[in-house]
C-alpha cells in the first residue's frame, strides 16, 4: 500500500532494486554452489593435492575475491539504480506535472492552456499532443457555446420585449385587444416558436436522430418543384432562377432533400442583388450525383467559408433574424446531407464574385445508407 501511494521516483527505484537484488542472488548462488566445486576440481587437475595448505589458501582467496566482487557489484548496482531512477523519473515527471497542472486549469474553465512537447518519449509526446488537441476542441466548443447563448439572447430579445410591452399595456389598459394587437402578439409568438423549432431541428440533425425515407427520386422533377416554390420570391426581387438536370434518378429522402434545396435557394436569393442570376443544376456519374446552387451575389471571404456551416453563424452580423435568417438553415442542410452519406461544400472567388454550394450524394442506396 505504501509503494502504491509513493511517488514515481520511489517506484522506479524499488523496481530497479528488485532487479539488482535478483541479479545479486543469482550471482551469489553461482559463486557459492557451482563455483567452489569447479575451482577445486581444476586445482587438483593442475597437480595441487587435496587437503594441502596451498589448496586451502587458493580456495580461501577465491571465496574472498567473490565476496569483494559481489559487494562492489551490489554497491555499484544500487548507485546505478538510484541514478537511473532519478534521471528517468525526472524525465517523465516534468511533462506529467505539466499535464496535471494543465488538466487542473482546464477543469477550472481555462481552455487556453497548452503543454509543450518536450521530447520525453513517443508515448508522452503523443499524450501532450492529444491533450493540446482536446484543449483546442474545448476552446472551439466554448466559443461556439458563448456565441450560441449570445445569439439566442439576441434572437429572443425582440419578440420577448414586444410581448412584454403589449402585456404591460393590456394590464394597464393602455392597449386594447384588437386585431392589430392580436396580429403583433401572434407574430412574435410564431417567431419564438420558429426559433425553438430551428434549434430542435439542428440538434436532431447533428445527433443523427432524423429518420430518412429513401426512395427513387427523379431529379429533374425535384429541381423544378423546388424552383417553383421560390420563383415568386425571385420574381419579386428581380432575380433570375434557372434549372437544369443531366442526372436522372437518385435514391434519397425527397422531403429532406427538398428542405436542403429550399434553404440553399433562399440563401442565394438573400445574397443576390436584383438583376442577378441563380442557377440550380444536377449532374451525375454512375456512382455520384452533384447538385449545385450557383449565384452571382455577394460572395464570401475565406473566413466566412470556414464558418459558413456553423450554427447561428451569419456572414453579415448586422442582419437580424427577419432579414438575415437564423443562421441555422445551412447547419441543418449540412447535417441532412451527411445523414444521406454525402457532403455539402461551399466555394466562392471572393466578395462580389458570387458563391456556389455543391451537394455530392451517392447514387446507390447501399452507399447512401450503409
Amino acid at each position: 500500500m505504501r509503494l502504491r501511494n509513493s511517488g514515481l521516483a520511489a517506484r522506479l527505484f524499488a523496481t530497479q532494486l528488485i532487479v539488482v537484488a535478483a541479479s545479486l542472488l543469482g550471482a551469489v548462488a553461482v559463486a557459492t554452489l557451482a563455483g567452489p566445486p569447479l575451482f577445486h576440481e581444476h586445482l587438483e587437475l593442475a597437480g595441487i593435492p587435496g587437503g594441502s595448505p596451498e589448496l586451502f589458501h587458493v580456495e580461501q582467496a577465491y571465496r574472498d575475491a567473490n565476496l569483494i566482487t559481489l559487494a562492489v557489484a551490489l554497491g555499484t548496482g544500487l548507485a546505478c539504480a538510484l541514478l537511473a531512477s532519478f534521471l528517468l523519473s525526472r524525465t517523465i515527471r516534468t511533462p506529467l506535472e505539466q499535464l496535471t497542472a494543465a488538466a487542473a486549469e482546464v477543469a477550472h474553465g481555462n481552455y487556453d492552456v497548452r503543454v509543450p512537447v518536450l521530447g520525453a518519449g513517443v508515448e508522452l509526446d503523443s499524450l501532450a499532443r492529444a491533450f493540446n488537441m482536446m484543449a483546442d476542441q474545448l476552446t472551439r466548443t466554448e466559443e461556439t457555446r458563448q456565441r450560441i447563448l449570445s445569439d439566442l439572447a439576441h434572437e429572443m430579445s425582440t419578440p420577448v420585449s414586444v410581448l412584454s410591452v403589449y402585456l404591460e399595456g393590456l394590464q394597464d389598459e393602455v392597449v386594447e385587444w384588437n386585431p392589430t394587437t392580436d396580429a403583433v402578439m401572434a407574430e412574435q409568438l410564431a417567431r419564438l416558436t420558429r426559433l425553438v423549432e430551428d434549434i430542435d431541428d439542428v440538434s436532431r440533425a447533428e445527433e443523427g436522430r432524423i429518420d430518412l425515407d429513401p426512395a427513387p427520386l427523379p431529379l429533374a422533377n425535384l429541381l423544378e418543384t423546388c424552383a417553383a416554390a421560390v420563383r415568386e420570391n425571385y420574381a419579386a426581387k428581380g432575380v433570375t432562377l434557372t434549372t437544369a438536370a443531366d442526372a436522372d434518378v437518385l435514391i434519397a429522402d425527397r422531403q429532406r432533400l427538398a428542405q436542403v434545396l429550399d434553404n440553399l435557394l433562399s440563401n442565394a436569393l438573400r445574397h443576390t442583388p436584383p438583376k442577378g442570376t441563380v442557377s440550380l443544376t444536377a449532374t451525375g456519374t454512375s456512382d455520384t450525383v452533384l447538385i449545385r446552387v450557383t449565384d452571382t451575389g455577394d460572395g464570401m471571404t475565406a473566413d466566412q467559408l470556414t464558418h459558413i456551416f456553423e450554427r447561428f453563424y451569419r456572414g453579415d452580423t448586422a442582419r437580424d433574424r427577419d432579414h438575415g435568417g437564423s443562421g441555422i438553415g445551412l447547419t441543418i442542410s449540412h447535417a441532412l446531407i451527411a445523414a444521406h452519406g454525402g457532403t455539402l461544400t461551399a466555394a466562392s472567388a471572393g466578395p462580389g464574385h458570387g458563391s456556389e454550394f455543391t451537394i455530392e450524394l451517392p447514387r446507390t442506396p447501399g452507399k447512401a445508407y450503409p
